[in-house]
């Protein structure tokens, strides 16, 4: 399931991981390796993303995460 236009929650860069919101469901884990691009993988609070949902070894996590 490919989902658009959503922002992040927050990210900590230090550690490589962080939360996308999703309105009326609950947030979804996004790790840096799952960020699209080159270079230093990170994401900014409150930045547009699109993301697909991908069942992770704790549930739901982000993968092929894009910048908008």
């Amino acid at each position: 399931m490919n989902l658009g236009n959503f922002k992040v929650k927050w990210f900590n860069s230090e550690k490589g991981f962080g939360f996308i919101e999703v309105e009326g469901g609950s947030d979804v884990f996004v790790h840096f390796s799952a960020i699209q691009g080159e270079g230093f993988k990170t994401l900014e609070e409150g930045q547009a993303v699109s993301f697909e949902i991908v069942e992770g070894n704790r549930g739901p996590q982000a993968a092929n995460v894009t910048k908008e």
